[in-house]
């Protein structure tokens, strides 16, 4: 699980959440998300799914397997879709 607690903790700051916020969402307590964010302690599977979903993530991006991120996209219309992906290609080639 390489930087494991690192990936996490940015995407918890990504949603302006503190430890005490994202550990009520998964219904775990604050120690836990610092234990996960210290890479002390590891996540379970069920933990590592909850995890992946709560920020729109793969568990092989929250494990290090793959460095992509994804962006949900099951709501907007194709259009909306088209422009995002051209949007991402402005900032390929820059």
């Amino acid at each position: 699980m390489l930087n494991f607690g690192e990936k996490l903790k940015t995407l918890r700051k990504q949603k302006n959440l503190t430890q005490e916020q994202l550990a009520k969402r998964l219904w775990v307590t604050k120690s836990i998300i610092s234990a996960y964010e210290s890479e002390t302690r590891y996540p379970s599977l069920d933990m590592l799914i909850k995890l992946a979903q709560t920020f729109s993530v793969s568990t092989d991006y929250l494990l290090g397997v793959n460095s992509k991120q994804t962006i949900d996209v099951s709501n907007l219309s194709e259009n909306q879709i088209n422009i995002l992906k051209n949007i991402i290609e402005e900032f390929k080639e820059k």
